[in-house]
């Protein structure tokens, strides 16, 4: 029997300690599976692109996964598709899972990982620009990481903006750069294919997450500012073939580390309380089965989401 599982029965089951705890681990391991994981991403003769993420592998996990996704901007939600957790014994389909659920949560606590690590100490002021979910799951991640006193946000659809400041207790912002300027921390969430904060709209010290860099043609931050800054990327490989450090006009050809080496403390992250720092992670398909594989042994113990068999 297939276990499915929808956005209502993932928020239902998925923790973000648990969530965080396992991505934290993951990371640490990631590199130890036996096979590495892949990323594929096409255009259509569509509004939108088909993104691919196989084989999802952690050691010690008996299983993987795959996972399919359709990247639609102009669509609400923008991101629609079906995660499949297979057994690793025979193959047998364990559960399907709503894809922008899982997605939205190992981007945004794994993006909650990397701010904890590389913001300033003691920072003040976070700034969202982009007020999607990913973003309200990295602040959620946040809330038992290292949770910021002030909040300021910024979005193209500006009821959006003003709902997710309402939620979290921040403020609306007419600009990117506005964000910038208030804050101490930044995190970009969008689907810009247009650089949307430079060198000179940042000061000393400030710390970038950027989110928005997943596929070929997306830019959150300029060249000039990647090219300042101690740079940690998730995968270098992949933020050299479509992510960060695929962005034209970029003089540097490498990370300055992965989020990995920071976590196993083989890289210090920030040295400088001077130092600009960025994150940018691409996303990878271990992400996908941490979580998923929580969500499933969960749904297993208390019997949640429907059954179905798709061999009948």
């Amino acid at each position: 029997m297939t276990r499915v599982l929808t956005r209502t029965d993932l928020e239902a089951l998925l923790e973000p300690a648990a969530c965080l705890a396992a991505l934290r681990e993951g990371f640490r391991a990631a590199d130890a599976a036996a096979v590495p994981g892949q990323r594929v991403r096409t255009d259509l003769p569509f509004p939108g692109t088909a993104t691919a993420l196989i084989p999802g592998l952690l050691p010690g996990i008996d299983a993987y996964t795959a996972k399919v996704n359709a990247k639609f901007p102009g669509a609400r939600p923008a991101l629609r598709g079906v995660i499949c957790l297979h057994s690793g014994a025979d193959g047998e389909l364990l559960a399907l899972l709503d894809s922008a659920t899982v997605t939205a949560w190992r981007t945004g606590l794994a993006a909650a990982l990397g701010t904890a690590l590389l913001a300033p100490a003691g920072y003040d002021v976070l700034g969202v620009i982009g007020a999607g979910a990913q973003a309200e799951l990295t602040l959620r991640g946040l809330e038992s990481e290292c949770r910021p006193g002030q909040l300021v946000v910024h979005d193209t659809d500006s009821g959006r903006a003003a709902a997710f400041a309402a939620r979290y207790g921040g403020r609306v912002l007419d600009s990117a750069g506005a964000v910038a300027k208030a804050a101490d921390t930044v995190l970009l969430a969008t689907w810009s294919r247009t650089p949307l904060l430079a060198l000179a709209d940042t000061r000393a010290g400030q710390h970038f997450t950027s989110l928005g860099t997943d596929e070929p043609g997306k830019r959150e931050l300029a060249p000039d500012l990647l090219d300042a800054a101690l740079l940690i990327v998730d995968d270098e490989e992949l933020a050299a073939r479509m992510g960060a450090l695929a962005a034209p006009g970029l003089t540097r050809t490498t990370a300055d580390a992965t989020l990995t080496d920071v976590l196993r403390g083989t890289h210090p992250g920030r040295t400088s309380a001077r130092q600009r720092t960025v994150y940018a992670p691409v996303g990878l398909p271990w992400q996908d089965l941490a979580l998923t594989w929580l969500a499933w042994r969960e749904a297993e113990r208390r019997g949640v989401g429907a059954t179905i068999d798709l061999l009948n």
